[in-house]
């Protein structure tokens, strides 16, 4: 298949797969949020937190090249700082499409600021966290799963960071490599 098929039915699965929404993003982020916050696991580190970014809707989809991509908001203190953008490219084994929600929660001014510098990549190293409303953690920054019971004390920041994701609906087989890829625009 041409690189140029590729793209295009790559395209054509994240706009399909990306559901349409009516109303504010503050109320799209409102939302997500509160979402999250029915996990004990996500409460904790919402409550402590200087800031962080929430991304309701982010698509994703993949033909053994897979990219996704999500616009998202940044908040500190409750009040938004700017505007963010996700994107991811993969290589490997890969097929199918899927939506899903991400928060990204900030331990501290310094990783505040490394996030919103403009541009910011994750390292290799970092994962997210997969939250189900009623259950806890499925897979942890430290690279192991368990319950929410015997996860709430292992889950803790990566280099000032952790992010949760939440899926939202698709299907997805995966085992590929690629970096998050953040493009920070604060609010005038």
């Amino acid at each position: 298949m041409s690189t140029r098929a590729i793209f295009l039915t790559l395209f054509a699965m994240l706009t399909c797969s990306a559901p349409v929404f009516a109303g504010s993003d503050a109320e799209k982020d409102k939302q997500a949020i509160a979402v999250f916050l029915e996990s004990d696991v996500v409460a904790r580190f919402h409550k402590s937190a200087y800031g962080y970014a929430i991304f309701p809707t982010i698509g994703k989809g993949g033909i053994g090249i897979g990219a996704a991509h999500g616009p998202g908001r940044v908040y500190r203190k409750g009040k938004k700082t700017g505007d963010v953008t996700m994107t991811q490219i993969s290589i490997g084994f890969q097929l199918g499409g899927q939506v899903y929600r991400q928060v990204v929660y900030f331990q501290d001014k310094r990783a505040f600021n490394e996030f919103t510098s403009g541009q910011f990549e994750f390292s290799a190293q970092a994962e997210a966290i997969a939250i189900t409303a009623s259950a806890g953690v499925q897979a942890g920054t430290d690279g192991t799963s368990a319950s929410a019971n015997s996860t709430q004390g292992k889950t803790k920041y990566h280099k000032g960071m952790i992010i949760f994701t939440m899926g939202k609906g698709g299907l997805m087989y995966q085992a590929a490599l690629g970096g998050q890829k953040y493009n920070y625009k604060a609010s005038k």
